[in-house]
């Protein structure tokens, strides 16, 4: 019998104009589960699933691969959660068209240079190459910024701090007019789009970062006719600037993804004005504790992050990283916690992490969902423990 809300495997394929055939195999495979199977294996689907059978059929056609896609939609959607969903997707989708643009714009070249000179310019064969070799950056750069999305999700549902971490962040930059800003490891620029309208208008701000698609994010999230702004992809270890350059230098959680954290220091110290600023953010050993625990509560082989990073660079050993290139090192802590009332929010966040979970998850993932929802379902508090390093040279 028939649940009312639910759709039968052949209305579920007609709705979205793929075969039966189609939505068994996503079934066999663990892409797309059914939400409901009688007894007699019947297999019932919900608008909710419609909205993840979307998500799939698009990123099928962007040319993911169904192990991608496996990992990228297995948790639940809902409603509350499809605008974060479409705006990665259209960000993916605006690479696209910038990625074909630049290809079809070298092949022309190349094209137009053989039929005018009768010989091929190498440089320009190299660079379409490497141009249609875009796509598994792009689609690395798609899942970054999902799992990213996973993440802020979580801390903007569910933070007992009402000020949010950027506004936080921002108001202990004390930014004034004539000042030069340099952020490292800018991503996608939100520090800066979150309190755009509270920047000063006689201020330069040059933000980098390692990822041609971070900066592209930060581009578009900010816009590119703020002349306050400068855009540059650069390695912190080696800053492309004179000394004493900058009145002040950000680093928000990237400085223990550095392979040479003493070469980035010494560089920071280098381009910072005498007097000028170093803040610089990151976690303590207590951050998200609970996350982990539960998460191998599930299963003791589940390890959500390969790194401590606080490990490499964190509240407990971050003064003493910082003490031989800078003084005047304090430590200001962010107080917040989260107080999470719901699970869906919480296994995304799981399975967003970089660890090696989705080895143990996916396959269970059902079983996993009701785990979670069984200890988080009557409210499930999470420690925070980040805060930043404000320095002087």
């Amino acid at each position: 019998m028939k649940k009312e809300g639910f759709y039968s495997s052949g209305e579920f394929a007609r709705m979205a104009h793929v075969t039966v055939r189609t939505i068994r195999y996503y079934d066999s495979h663990d892409i797309l589960k059914p939400s409901f199977v009688n007894e007699s294996g019947a297999r019932f689907y919900t608008d909710e699933d419609f909205t993840r059978l979307q998500q799939i059929l698009l990123l099928k056609f962007l040319g993911f691969s169904l192990n991608d896609i496996k990992n990228m939609t297995i948790g639940d959607m809902d409603y509350h959660f499809l605008s974060d969903s479409l705006e990665v997707q259209l960000k993916l989708v605006r690479d696209k068209i910038e990625q074909l643009q630049l290809v079809e714009k070298a092949i022309e070249d190349t094209s137009g240079e053989i039929r005018e000179y009768h010989t091929v310019n190498w440089n320009k064969m190299l660079e379409l190459i490497h141009l249609t070799g875009m796509e598994n950056a792009v689609k690395k750069q798609y899942q970054n910024a999902t799992n990213i999305a996973s993440r802020i999700r979580l801390h903007r549902l569910y933070s007992v701090n009402k000020e949010g971490w950027f506004p936080w962040i921002y108001r202990n930059l004390e930014l004034k007019n004539g000042l030069k800003v340099l952020e490292i490891g800018c991503g996608n620029g939100m520090l800066w789009k979150e309190n755009i309208q509270k920047i000063p208008d006689s201020i330069s701000i040059t933000l980098s970062d390692l990822s041609e698609g971070m900066l592209r994010d930060a581009r578009r999230n900010i816009g590119q006719k703020d002349k306050r702004f400068e855009f540059k992809i650069l390695d912190a270890e080696k800053i492309p600037f004179m000394e004493e350059t900058f009145d002040l230098v950000i680093a928000n959680h990237m400085l223990f993804y550095c392979e040479d954290l003493s070469q980035t220091c010494r560089e920071v110290a280098r381009v910072l004005k005498k007097s000028g600023r170093f803040i610089c953010s990151t976690y303590g050993k207590k951050h998200m504790k609970e996350v982990s625990e539960l998460a191998k509560g599930f299963d003791n082989r589940i390890v959500l992050s390969a790194d401590n990073l606080y490990e490499k660079f964190g509240k407990e050993n971050g003064k003493e990283i910082l003490k031989p290139y800078f003084h005047e090192i304090s430590w200001q802590e962010y107080k917040d916690k989260l107080e999470i009332q719901d699970a869906e929010p919480l296994i995304a966040y799981i399975l967003s992490c970089h660890g090696n979970q989705n080895q143990y998850i996916l396959s269970r993932y059902q079983e996993f969902r009701d785990y979670v929802k069984q200890k988080a379902g009557k409210g499930y508090d999470v420690t925070k423990e980040a805060g930043i390093f404000v320095c002087r040279k």
